[in-house]
C-alpha cells in the first residue's frame, strides 16, 4: 500500500535496468568514489585511482573541530553486524563498523572471493558469506550494513528488513525507482527495524553546522538553500556489470542519470530542515562526454547535468544541481538562508568518537555516520537519516529527472513521513 500522498507516477527504469541490474546482484559493489579502471586500494585500504591519486572524499585527516564535550558510552552492548560489499572503494571497511566499542561484526559478504577475502581480514571477521541473500538468513545478525552498487541498495534492504534486521545503507535508498521506495518504506514500518541512509554531506562541518543553528531557531524559516553535487565522468569509469559479473565499463554507473544520485546535494536542505520537496522543475542539459551518449547506456538517459528547482513543504524554494560534465569544481556543497539571522549560543561542532576509532572520509562524515546508527540501536530511537528523510531526499530527484525528460514539467513529488 502506498504512503504517498500524490498519485503515482511512471516509473521510467527501463525493464533492462530494472531486471538486469536487480537480478543477482548482492554483495558487490563501490559506492559513488569513483576511478577508471585499473584503480586499487593499497596497503592502507585508501582507493587510487591507476596513477595513484586517491580518489575524492577519501582522504584522511578531514576531522575538523570536534565539539569538547567528550563522547559518553551508553551501553556495554555490543550489536551485531553484517557487512556487505567491498569492491573498488573498499566501502564496506571504510565506515569503522570494525572500530566501534559496541559493535561485533560478525560476517561479511561479497560476491567476489577475493575482496571478500580482504574485507573479512579488514573488519577482523572469521565468518564470510558468498552472497549477501545468504548472510541475511543468519540469526546472529542483529544488523547490516548495505555497502554494495546503487541498483541493489532497496532489494537488499528490504530483504533485511523482512529478516528483522536493522538496516545502514550507502547511497542512494532506490535507484529510480519510485515503486521500490514504497516498497521500502512499507517494509521498514511493517518489521519495526532501524534504517539509516549513510549520507556523507550529514556530518559535513557545514552541514552540520546549519543543522544545529537551525534546530534553535537561528534562522527561522528556510525561504531558500541550494545544493551542488560535481563529479566528473570525462574518462569511461569501470563499476560493477551484472551481465559481465566484473567491473567494466559499461557497468551501472554508465549513463546514469544525474538525479538518481542526488543525496549529497539535497541533504543541503532535508538534512538541515528534517522536511522535503513537494513539487519539482527541471532543466537538464545533454552530456558533453562523447562516452555517456544516450546510446551507450541502459538508462537511455541523454543528460550530464540536471538543475531542479523545487518546492519545499514550509512553502520556501531550492535549487539543487547534480551534474557529470564539470572537470573543475567537484564536490558536495550547499547552503541554506532562512528569514532571520539571530545569534544562538549553540555547540555547531561535531560529535566527538569513541576512542580509537576514525573520523573517515568523505569530510570527516564515515565515523561519525555509523556512531549515530548504532547509538540509535542502542538507545531504540530514531537515527538522524532515517527512513522517511532517505526517501524524501532520493525520491525527489527520481522525479526531478522525470521533468527534466518532459523539457521542466512541474510535477508533483510523493512525500515520506514516519
Amino acid at each position: 500500500m502506498s504512503h504517498s500522498k500524490y498519485p503515482k507516477q511512471q516509473n521510467l527504469v527501463p525493464e533492462l535496468s530494472r531486471r538486469g541490474f536487480l537480478h543477482g546482484i548482492s554483495g558487490f559493489g563501490a559506492a559513488m568514489g569513483l576511478g577508471a579502471l585499473g584503480a586499487h586500494a593499497a596497503e592502507d585500504g585508501i582507493p587510487r585511482d591507476k596513477d595513484g591519486n586517491i580518489v575524492p572524499g577519501f582522504e584522511k585527516g578531514q576531522d575538523g573541530r570536534q565539539s569538547k564535550n567528550a563522547w559518553e558510552p551508553f551501553s556495554d552492548r555490543k550489536v551485531k553486524v553484517g557487512i556487505a560489499g567491498h569492491g573498488f572503494c573498499r566501502f564496506g571497511a571504510q565506515f569503522g563498523f570494525q572500530d566501534h566499542p559496541n559493535v561485533e561484526v560478525v560476517a561479511v559478504t561479497d560476491l567476489i572471493e577475493e575482496n571478500r577475502n580482504q574485507l573479512a581480514r579488514a573488519c577482523r571477521c572469521t565468518k564470510t558469506y558468498p552472497s549477501c541473500e545468504e548472510m541475511l538468513g543468519d540469526k546472529d545478525i542483529e544488523a547490516v550494513f548495505i555497502a554494495t552498487d546503487a541498483p541493489s541498495h532497496a532489494r537488499l534492504a528490504i530483504m533485511a528488513a523482512e529478516h528483522g534486521k536493522h538496516v545502514a545503507a550507502a547511497v542512494p535508498a532506490v535507484f529510480g525507482s519510485l515503486e521500490d521506495a514504497d516498497r521500502l518504506f512499507e517494509a521498514v514500518k511493517k518489521n519495526g527495524i532501524k534504517y539509516m541512509m549513510f549520507e556523507t554531506s550529514y556530518f559535513h562541518a557545514d552541514l552540520y553546522a546549519l543543522r544545529q543553528k537551525y534546530v534553535v531557531g537561528a534562522f527561522g524559516k528556510i525561504i531558500y538553500s541550494e545544493g551542488e553535487y560535481f563529479h566528473y565522468f570525462g574518462k569511461p569509469i569501470g563499476s560493477f556489470n551484472p551481465k559481465t559479473g566484473k567491473v567494466d565499463l559499461n557497468g551501472w554507473r554508465k549513463g546514469l542519470p544525474p538525479q538518481w544520485y542526488p543525496t549529497h546535494n539535497n541533504a543541503y536542505h532535508i538534512g538541515v530542515t528534517g522536511g522535503s520537496f513537494i513539487e519539482v522543475s527541471c532543466m537538464a542539459t545533454p552530456s558533453t562526454v562523447p562516452h555517456l551518449t544516450p546510446a551507450g547506456n541502459d538508462y537511455q538517459n541523454p543528460f550530464g547535468t540536471e538543475v531542479a528547482l523545487l518546492r519545499t513543504n514550509d512553502g520556501g524554494m531550492s535549487r539543487q544541481a547534480v551534474s557529470w560534465d564539470i572537470p573543475i569544481h567537484g564536490g558536495e556543497r550547499g547552503r541554506a538562508y532562512g528569514q532571520t539571522a539571530k545569534k544562538v549560543d549553540v555547540d555547531v561542532q561535531r560529535p566527538q568518537l569513541p576512542p580509537g576509532m576514525g573520523a573517515g572520509g568523505h569530510g570527516g562524515s564515515h565515523g561519525r555516520l555509523t556512531d549515530e546508527f548504532i547509538d540509535a540501536i542502542l538507545r531504540d530511537r530514531k537515527p538522524w537519516c532515517d527512513i522517511a528523510q532517505a526517501l524524501n531526499m532520493t525520491v525527489a530527484g527520481i522525479v526531478a529527472h522525470q521533468s527534466a525528460l518532459k523539457d521542466g514539467e512541474l510535477l508533483k513529488i510523493p512525500q515520506y513521513e514516519l
